[in-house]
């Protein structure tokens, strides 16, 4: 299973952090002239600071959506979440995070999916201690450990 650690974030104050000109993954863009010369986290990846936390996610149940174990997920407590997001869910005492899966609400259960064909989708019922903590809306990863 992949659990995730609860981090509380400083939003008050920014961030200025340039942009490197010129890197190019494809062909260029004429949007290029018009990016932000700085990336501000605060300004630009944090919608509502006051229901925004970071998650160190430990494990590798998420491995295939592209989340590592050590990776950085930013969670958005004030979004709704909807099927297919990826979540952070607290169940059973303990926070995950895995994809909502809502396609069998009508037969009186959703799951959290893994993204990794080692873990199975844990089942959730009614008679469960469950909540959606948070949507996961961006994720971050050290690349040089």
């Amino acid at each position: 299973m992949s659990n995730i650690r609860i981090i509380t974030g400083d939003f008050k104050g920014r961030l200025d952090l340039q942009f490197a000109p010129g890197i190019v993954a494809g062909f260029p863009s004429p949007a290029d002239d018009y990016l932000h010369d700085s990336l501000d986290f605060n300004r630009d990846l944090i919608r509502n600071p006051e229901s925004t936390f970071y998650g160190r996610v430990e494990g590798d149940s998420m491995i295939d959506a592209g989340i590592c174990d050590g990776d950085i997920a930013v969670i958005d407590r004030s979004l709704s979440a909807e099927d297919g997001d990826v979540v952070v869910g607290y169940v059973n005492n303990e926070f995950t995070i895995k994809y909502l899966d809502l396609s069998h609400k009508a037969e009186g259960y959703i799951e959290l999916r893994p993204a990794n064909k080692a873990f199975k989708p844990i089942r959730i019922e009614e008679s469960d201690d469950f909540e959606v903590w948070g949507v996961v809306v961006w994720t971050i990863r050290n690349w040089k450990k």
